[in-house]
C-alpha cells in the first residue's frame, strides 16, 4: 500500500490491495478481521513512516533504543485503529456483501479522522492523499480528503460485492465500481475559486544546508548571507518565502540582521516572510520561544505562531522525571510554545492576506480552514531536512498538494533542502526544486477568492454521514440478535 503514494504514486493499484482486507472483515469474525487489520496496519505504517528513526536517531541524536521504539509505538497505535475498523466492518456487515457498500467506507473513514486528532493525532497515510493525481481527487474540494478516501473504499466494496454476489444482482452493483472515479473526473473540471487581482511575483528562497551542519556556529555566516543576496536578486518579486526556522538562531539574537532585511524589502516594495524561533517575554520571565514566520517590508512586522506541535520534536509529553533524564543524558527536553487558535491573517504589503502552515500543520486540513475564505494564497513552510533521503519530503508535498485543491488556492513551499514548489489551486505541481540543494524558484502566482464546498463545512458532511450510516447498522446489528 506504501507505493501508491508519493514518490512512486501507484494511485491505482489502491482499490485492488484494499480488497483482501474488505473480503477478510466480510468472511471472517470481527475478532479475526480485528487481528487481520492490526498486522496489515503494522506493517504499513512501518513501511509508510520508518523516517521516524531518520528523524529522531540521525539527526536528532537519541539512542538507537528510543527511536526504535518510537517508530514501532506509533506504528502499533495507528495499527489499532485500523484494527478497529477491521471489527467495525465485520461486526456491521454480517457477512453480507451488499452491506459493504455503506458499511465498508463508513467505516475506514471514520477511522482515518479519528487517528487524526486523537492523542493530538497522526492524520499521515490517510489513502485519500495517495489519489491526488487520479480522477478521485475531483472530490478533494467538495469532501476533503476523507471523502477522497470514502470514495476509493466505496468503489472497491463494489467490486468486492460483484464477485461475491450472483446473478442479475451483479448489474445493480457494478456501476458503483466506476461512478466515484467518474463523478470524481466531471468535479475536477470544476473551477470551485476564482482569481483575485493581477499575477503576483513570488520567490521561494531553499537554503538546502543540512539538517547536521544547520546550527554550526560556523555555518552561520554563509546561511545569513545567502538567504540575503538571494533575496535582493530579485527585486521584481512582490513576495519572497525563506523555510521553517530557515536563520538558525533566536529573533532577539539577530535584530540587525532582520533590520536589514526590513530595510531591504522596504525598499523593493517586497513582504519577505522568514521561519525563525521567535522568544517572547510576554507574561513570562524567562521567555517562551515559539516556532513563527516574520513577514518584513510592511508597515509593522506581523507574525504567526505555529500552533500545531510536533509532540517528541518540539515539545516533550512526558513526566518530569523523564524530562531530567532526558536532559541528563543530553537529549532534547525543553519544549516550545504554541501560538494561539487562530491569528489574525498576515496581510503582504500587496494586500494580499495570507494563509500560514508551518511544518507539520499541513497535515491538517480542518485547522486551516479558518484562514478561508478571506486568504487570498496559501503559505507553507518546513524542514523537511529532518527526513534526510527518505520518502517523507515526498510523501509532506503530496499532503501539501491536497490542501491547495481542497481550498482552490496557490500553495507556495519553502523548505531548507527540499522539496520546494509552486502548487496551483488546483493541486498540480508547477514547479519544484531540486532537494539538498541552495534554491532560488520564481513564479507567478494568483490570489484567489470565494470558497469550495469543503472549505465553508469541512469534515463535517462526510464524518456526518459515516456516523450516520455506521449508527443505522449498528442498530440493525443488535435487533438482529
Amino acid at each position: 500500500m506504501t507505493i501508491t503514494f508519493a514518490p512512486v504514486g501507484w494511485s491505482l493499484l489502491a482499490p485492488l490491495l484494499v480488497l483482501p482486507m474488505l473480503l477478510v472483515t466480510l468472511t471472517r469474525s470481527p475478532k479475526d478481521a480485528a487481528a487481520h487489520l492490526f498486522w496489515f496496519g503494522f506493517g504499513f505504517f512501518l513501511a509508510g513512516t520508518y523516517w521516524i528513526y531518520i528523524s529522531v536517531h540521525v539527526f536528532g541524536n537519541a539512542a538507537l533504543l528510543i527511536a526504535i521504539l518510537l517508530m514501532v509505538g506509533l506504528s502499533l497505535i495507528m495499527a489499532s485503529f485500523l484494527s478497529l475498523s477491521g471489527w467495525l466492518i465485520s461486526r456491521l456487515t454480517q457477512s453480507e456483501p451488499w452491506l459493504m457498500l455503506l458499511v465498508a467506507p463508513s467505516a475506514w473513514v471514520l477511522i482515518e479522522w479519528l487517528r487524526g486528532w486523537v492523542l493530538t493525532g497522526f492524520p499521515w497515510l490517510a489513502l485519500g492523499y495517495g489519489q491526488i493525481d487520479s480522477p478521485l481527487a475531483g472530490w478533494a474540494p467538495v469532501l476533503g480528503v476523507y471523502g477522497v478516501s470514502f470514495m476509493l473504499i466505496l468503489s472497491s466494496a463494489a467490486l468486492l460485492a460483484t464477485i461475491m454476489v450472483a446473478g442479475r444482482a451483479r448489474l445493480y452493483v457494478m456501476p458503483i465500481i466506476i461512478l466515484p472515479w467518474l463523478v470524481g473526473g466531471i468535479l475536477k473540471t470544476v473551477e470551485w475559486t476564482e482569481p483575485d487581482g493581477d499575477a503576483i511575483r513570488t520567490t521561494i528562497v531553499q537554503g538546502g544546508v543540512p539538517q547536521d551542519r544547520k546550527w554550526l556556529q560556523e555555518q552561520l555566516q554563509t546561511t545569513l548571507d545567502f538567504y540575503r543576496m538571494s533575496t535582493l536578486r530579485v527585486p521584481d518579486s512582490e513576495i519572497v518565502i525563506w523555510p521553517e526556522v530557515a536563520i538558525p538562531q533566536l529573533d532577539d539574537q539577530v535584530q540587525s540582521y532582520l533590520s536589514i532585511i526590513d530595510g531591504d524589502a522596504r525598499r523593493n516594495r517586497q513582504s519577505v516572510l522568514l521561519g525563525i524561533l521567535e522568544r517572547s517575554f510576554e507574561r513570562s520571565d524567562e521567555g517562551k520561544i515559539y516556532n513563527s514566520v516574520l513577514m518584513l517590508g510592511g508597515e509593522e512586522r506581523q507574525v504567526y505562531r505555529k500552533r500545531h506541535l510536533v509532540p517528541f520534536g518540539e515539545y516533550f509529553p512526558v513526566p518530569a522525571f523523564v524530562r531530567t533524564w532526558m536532559k541528563m543524558q543530553d537529549l532534547p527536553h525543553s519544549d516550545l510554545v504554541a501560538g494561539t487558535d487562530p491569528q489574525p491573517l498576515i496581510v503582504a504589503a500587496n494586500g494580499t492576506r495570507l494563509a500560514i502552515a508551518i511544518c507539520y500543520e499541513i497535515a491538517y486540513g480542518a485547522e486551516q480552514r479558518y484562514a478561508f475564505p478571506d486568504a487570498g494564497l496559501f503559505i507553507n513552510v518546513s524542514n523537511d531536512a529532518w527526513f534526510g533521503d527518505s520518502i517523507a519530503p515526498h510523501q509532506h508535498l503530496e499532503i501539501a498538494r491536497m490542501r491547495a485543491l481542497e481550498v482552490g488556492r496557490y500553495l507556495i513551499r519553502a523548505t531548507n533542502t527540499g522539496i520546494s514548489a509552486f502548487i496551483d489551486h488546483n493541486g498540480e505541481l508547477l514547479e519544484a526544486g531540486k532537494q539538498f540543494e541552495p534554491v532560488v524558484m520564481t513564479a507567478d502566482v494568483w490570489s484567489r477568492k470565494g470558497a469550495t464546498p469543503y472549505a465553508s463545512s469541512g469534515n463535517g458532511p462526510i464524518i456526518g454521514f459515516s456516523l450516520l450510516i455506521l449508527g443505522i447498522f449498528w442498530f440493525r446489528s443488535r435487533a438482529s440478535f
